[in-house]
């Protein structure tokens, strides 16, 4: 069976033509633009119903052009040739086009305009979940720090455009991934609204291209451990606990092959190299399964986390923390319970100095399960 002809995609803002079926006697819905009512975008209903896509290509033109008028469809008629529509289009595109040039900016919202209504969704509106006041500072920050979008169309921003707020940034690590989960989640709600197409989301590709040095911290301290593992059941807690005992960076456990079998993590380098295996830990074993299958995985989008993190732990009373410090407490519970020291560097990936660690050292997932077991569940 001969497959449906794709047609061109439509301007933004100029209205859609949706296929509604071949069993219709007239397939083709023709909807003027969404309109903005409340904070949110709504499809008016169809102007009309036609047997071909060009027809409604017509009608929309006449629509935007204010030359349409209900009906006039029945009388374009294809035939053997495109004569009738193609009069009929280039009458009423020359009018369109004869239209001020600004309409488009004063008709489009920008990307500023789009944020505002994503805030308000996301925050302001009745019955929406209710935020932290810290979540919603970091919201802000990451919508000043890309200033350079503010005033473009959002329908015409591509990758480039997005990609370049990070590149020519001076903020470090942290803030560039505020900036890229903040892209994530306007184009989730753009998308969701209608504002662009559904897939055509230019975030998805956008890198930090800069290394992630945060290297400093504050390792939590057992009483913050103890007050995790009484909320285990906090997703957000389950994966901090995670974190704390396997010592991995955030970016590592995005791809991290998990063997339950054999009980190890392997993943997480820093530089060029290959990937280290740090067995699991036998107190965050049933909370690795419980989150392997539940979710599929252990940690899909580390912009949202970072976020959340904070909001979590505000929420539960523990002062705040990066996700890298639960790297530097790994360390810490390794130092203070007595792995080996050499261990303790084979588990976080530092490198050796001395020739004989750094090329003979050679230990075995189980040798080092008998040094991270030292570790107590602090249940």
């Amino acid at each position: 069976m001969a497959k449906r002809k794709k047609y061109p995609r439509l301007p933004s803002g100029f209205g859609q033509i949706r296929y509604l079926g071949k069993k219709r006697r007239n397939p083709y819905g023709v909807y003027p633009p969404a309109i903005l009512i409340q904070g949110k975008y709504i499809t008016p209903k169809a102007l009309c119903y036609v047997d071909t896509w060009i027809k409604g290509l017509a009608v929309l033109t006449a629509y935007k052009s204010g030359t349409y008028i209900s009906g006039v469809e029945c009388k374009l008629d294809i035939g053997n040739n495109t004569d009738d529509i193609a009069q009929f289009l280039l009458a009423n595109y020359n009018k369109l086009a004869n239209i001020e040039t600004h309409s488009k900016s004063e008709q489009l919202p920008t990307f500023s305009d789009v944020y505002k209504e994503f805030y308000f969704y996301k925050y302001e509106r009745e019955g929406c979940r209710k935020y932290a006041n810290s979540t919603k500072n970091s919201t802000r920050i990451a919508y000043q720090n890309c200033e350079a979008l503010h005033n473009h169309i959002f329908a015409d921003l591509k990758h480039d455009n997005l990609q370049g707020v990070i590149d020519k940034s001076k903020l470090g690590h942290a803030g560039l991934e505020h900036i890229i989960g903040l892209f994530h989640q306007i184009y989730e709600y753009a998308m969701a609204q209608d504002i662009v197409e559904k897939g055509m989301d230019y975030s998805s590709a956008v890198k930090i291209n800069i290394e992630d040095n945060e290297e400093h911290g504050e390792p939590f301290s057992e009483k913050d451990l103890k007050v995790l593992w009484k909320n285990k059941d906090n997703e957000l807690a389950e994966m901090i606990l995670i974190m704390c005992y396997s010592g991995y960076r955030i970016s590592a456990y995005k791809n991290m092959e998990v063997d339950l079998k054999k009980k190890y993590f392997d993943g997480g380098v820093k530089s060029k190299g290959v990937t280290r295996q740090v067995p699991i830990h036998s107190a965050i074993l049933p909370l690795v399964k419980k989150r392997l299958k539940r979710d599929g995985f252990l940690l899909k989008e580390t912009n949202y986390f970072r976020l959340d993190m904070y909001e979590t732990l505000q929420v539960l009373g523990i002062e705040k923390h990066t996700p890298h410090d639960t790297r530097h407490t790994f360390s810490m519970l390794c130092e203070k319970y007595e792995v080996k020291e050499n261990d303790r560097k084979r588990m976080l990936g530092h490198k050796f100095k001395d020739v004989t660690n750094n090329v003979y050292g050679h230990r075995t997932v189980e040798d080092l399960r008998k040094e991270i077991e030292k570790i107590p569940h602090l249940l």
